[in-house]
């Protein structure tokens, strides 16, 4: 073979190889979805709250009414149904709901939505595989008006270690779903099992005692416990304040002084300032 044919043919397999590239990166090109998939996620209390979903856009047109007819069953995204988990059993709208994963459907109306759990995750998006006998609940949500917002999205608001708001918005409309949990239950039903023999457990039941069930006597047989294992500044405190909420605020200052005087020796004392005012607040009282 010549020079000039080897050099030919070196030509052709570098262009070649140059074109399968181009081809190869054509292949391989990725754009945006037209509902891209989205997450969100909250703990509240204990029960961890999680949708799974995927997120249309208004692109000028008109939605409710039109995209989304009323008075028809709405998968409440795109592509596949949307997925709901609670970790825990919860209180969805008024109605009882265990554990688990569920499809989420609503029927929007123009005036209250109905909103629905299917216990059938394997279905078409479409809602063609829907079944009533499926449903784990139903439950009536009225949709109030919201800011515009282009893509559909799920918000998880107004939450406390009680309850949460899980918010469909999309268009200017909010559909504020309450959805309950259990905390308060699910600690009382622990704490006997979990104490063990370390003061800290103890402490904390006491001071959960104190600040959510404003239970003070067994707060107060809670902390002795604690006491009777470790005497440290922070269960000497919490005896303090439950002495002190039912208004024996004599021995609460004497605990109170003996809590400051504990922390002041070490690091990690978080709650200096709270014992200095109520220290203030207290020798008032007495």
């Amino acid at each position: 073979m010549t020079r000039a044919r080897r050099c030919f043919s070196s030509l052709l397999i570098f262009a070649f190889t140059v074109l399968v590239a181009r081809a190869s990166s054509a292949q391989q090109l990725e754009l945006p979805r037209p509902s891209p998939g989205a997450k969100v996620s909250q703990t509240v209390g204990l029960t961890e709250l999680g949708v799974d979903y995927s997120s249309p856009g208004v692109k000028g047109r008109k939605i409710w009414g039109a995209v989304v007819p009323f008075d028809k069953l709405w998968r409440a995204g795109a592509n596949q149904p949307t997925k709901v988990t609670f970790s825990k059993d919860v209180t969805f709208g008024d109605k009882a709901v265990p554990a688990g994963t569920y499809a989420l459907f609503v029927i929007p109306t123009k005036a209250a939505w109905t909103v629905i759990l299917s216990k059938k995750l394997d279905q078409a998006g479409t809602g063609a595989d829907y079944n009533a006998a499926d449903d784990m609940v139903r439950i009536s949500v009225t949709p109030k008006p919201a800011p515009f917002r282009e893509r559909l999205a799920y918000q998880f608001t107004d939450f406390t270690d009680e309850k949460a708001s899980l918010n469909l918005e999309w268009e200017k409309v909010r559909l504020p779903i309450p959805i309950a949990v259990a905390t308060n239950q699910q600690i009382m039903a622990t704490i006997g099992t979990v104490l063990g023999n370390s003061w800290r457990p103890y402490a904390l039941a006491a001071r959960f005692m104190l600040e959510t069930k404003k239970d003070y006597d067994t707060g107060l047989k809670y902390v002795d416990q604690s006491l009777a294992l470790k005497e440290d500044w922070f269960n000497v405190w919490i005896k303090a304040e439950l002495l002190a909420a039912k208004g024996d605020y004599k021995q609460a200052y004497g605990l109170a002084e003996k809590a400051q005087e504990m922390g002041s020796k070490g690091p990690g004392f978080f709650l200096a300032d709270d014992i200095k005012t109520a220290l203030g607040n207290w020798k008032k009282k007495i």
